[in-house]
């Protein structure tokens, strides 16, 4: 039987943690470990579950995503590695669903992820509740209609529900650790295997619910990471990621991102941009393009007026 590790990394937010303990307490095929790399000073208070949890600390000034992932996964035994975002609730057949596939398939798997609005995960939750009011991302392809499918385009891969051979992670070297604070880690991951030929692929199955947590998109909050590992990913690569970011900062006033030099950061976030761009408990997710075309009509607007007069 194939033995499949989860990793998440943890910072702030325990009762969405602790939800994801109950989901993996609740899987069809049982996980070998959890392994949560706790990005914070203090460790969870997690409950008493059928599988070892360990927590590893991996704490630095800046969110160590991409480090904190590869720690975690040097840490794991299993044949399989599933990450989850410590938002998400897997749903009873997640684990046994990535290891099926990867049992023929050597390569990236991204499973299935839906929405939940605030609210939803008070009290004794059930997953027939969540399948009523959970909501598909507007900006993200669905899965498949059954099987696996191969994704030709890297940066469809986002980091919140994925799955690989563990052997084939370490082989690859895992996340590029000069990536520290919010974005961009992700996609350059996905362009490193597009370039050594491993496959990204759906699949059909490998549910799970994001919980609703207050957040900013475009990430106004995590404006200067963005802007250094678009930076940093365009110095590897030759060009620019997280573009529709970067083009909703510019509409904003925030940044100049001139191409051929450096982007400029033209002044701080302020109120009026965290209201414009914040998630309200309604919302199941914020989004990016949203913010895009009321900036662009606003613009458009302006226009209008200033040509008028």
């Amino acid at each position: 039987m194939t033995e499949v590790s989860v990793v998440t990394l943890g910072k702030g937010r325990p009762d969405h943690l602790v939800n994801v303990v109950r989901g993996l307490m609740r899987q069809t095929l049982p996980p070998t470990e959890l392994i949560v790399a706790v990005m914070q000073d203090d460790l969870y208070d997690l409950p008493e579950a059928p599988f070892p949890i360990r927590q590893m600390q991996v704490v630095a000034d800046a969110l160590p995503l991409a480090s904190a992932r590869n720690a975690a996964a040097r840490a794991a035994t299993g044949d399989v590695i599933v990450f989850l975002d410590m938002d998400c609730i897997p749903t009873p057949t997640l684990l046994a669903d990535y290891a099926g596939f990867l049992d023929t398939f050597d390569g990236l798997l991204m499973g299935e992820v839906l929405y939940l609005p605030g609210g939803a995960t008070d009290g004794d939750w059930q997953y027939d509740r969540f399948a009523e009011i959970a909501v598909k991302h507007s900006d993200r392809r669905g899965p498949p209609p059954q099987g696996i499918e191969i994704c030709t385009d890297y940066r469809c891969f986002w980091s919140l529900n994925f799955a690989m051979r563990r052997a084939t992670f370490l082989r690859l070297g895992g996340f590029d650790e000069r990536y520290v604070g919010y974005g961009g880690e992700d996609t350059d991951f996905g362009k490193a295997l597009d370039q050594v030929g491993v496959p990204i692929a759906w699949i059909k199955g490998a549910l799970a619910y994001h919980q609703y947590h207050p957040h900013h998109m475009p990430p106004v909050h995590h404006l200067d990471s963005v802007v250094r590992n678009a930076e940093l990913f365009e110095t590897k690569w030759g060009y620019r990621t997280m573009g529709h970011w970067l083009q909703a900062f510019r509409l904003m006033g925030l940044i100049d991102p001139t191409p051929g030099r450096p982007i400029r950061i033209l002044r701080r976030p302020d109120a009026a941009d965290l209201a414009l761009t914040g998630q309200q408990s309604h919302q199941p997710y914020a989004n990016t393009a949203t913010v895009i075309r009321l900036l662009e009509d606003r613009l458009a607007a302006s226009e209008r007026a200033a040509a008028a007069e």
